[in-house]
């Protein structure tokens, strides 16, 4: 990998790790288009890195509800802060769960499967149309409905379905306020990746050597900057009931990821 494809690879997880087109996804889809050939802990460590950048971007942006997370979390009475702090823990379990007991069932996925992300792609562009023709209200997050969340959130472990996008348009259905959504979607997710991130390492999954600095450098950087740049954006946006715009966009990414599948691989 060059420090180009880097580059490219690393806006397109900064991007789409907050809009919701799917990270993943679009990640499988550029490492097939350029041919990656990385062996399996390089491949590994630079999609840990990406995923690290656009997760220290949500923290940036979110800097004030993360520390009220973390002081929530460390307080021995029930008020505000303990409350949300206890709901992005009850989201994270369907997930946690998940990718403790279908790990390699789901890294199975993530080996240039095309077809399927084509598929989970127009899946994802379904949950966006619904949730865009949702009428506005203004519920808060219940504990019944983050675990609720959360579900979705597991589900879009699949490569194609948009994590942001399915946290959020579940959210939406269920009538939540559209900004509590967008901003408990980006929220719940960073514990997650800092959890991924510390099991990989540990595991001796990652693997670094002088080589690989620079492009490592390049992608981490380039998903920092367009995380911080699509997650206000995608707040914006959701706020104002834009969701279509993705939804036909994901449609012909899908379309075309299956077309170019059954055609060329």
């Amino acid at each position: 990998m060059d420090w180009i494809e880097a580059l490219i690879l690393g806006i397109i997880q900064g991007l789409t790790e907050f809009l919701p087109v799917s990270s993943s996804g679009h990640i499988e889809i550029g490492k097939v288009i350029f041919g990656d050939n990385s062996l399996p802990k390089e491949s590994l460590t630079f999609t840990v890195v990406l995923h690290f950048a656009t997760a220290l971007s949500t923290i940036v942006i979110f800097r004030k509800e993360v520390f009220d997370i973390i002081k929530g979390l460390f307080q021995f009475k029930i008020n505000d802060e303990f409350i949300f702090s206890a709901k992005i823990v009850l989201s994270m379990i369907p997930a946690v769960i998940v990718g403790f007991f279908f790990e390699e069932q789901l890294e199975a996925m993530f080996s240039g499967r095309i077809m399927l992300v084509g598929f989970m792609l127009l899946i994802t562009a379904a949950l966006l149309i619904l949730a865009d023709k949702a009428k506005n209200t203004n519920k808060k997050i219940s504990y019944t409905n983050a675990i609720i969340i959360g579900i979705s959130q597991a589900i879009a472990m699949l490569p194609g379905i948009s994590r942001s996008g399915a946290t959020i348009s579940t959210s939406v259905l269920l009538g939540i306020d559209r900004e509590k959504a967008a901003r408990f979607s980006f929220l719940m997710v960073v514990p997650l990746i800092f959890g991924k991130v510390a099991k990989d390492i540990l595991g001796g999954g990652i693997s670094i050597d002088s080589s690989q600095l620079g492009t490592l450098s390049i992608g981490f950087a380039s998903a920092f900057l367009a995380g911080l740049l699509a997650c206000s954006w995608m707040i914006a946006l959701v706020k104002r009931s834009k969701l279509a715009y993705f939804a036909i966009y994901c449609i012909l990414v899908g379309f075309s990821a299956i077309i170019y599948a059954y055609f060329y691989l």
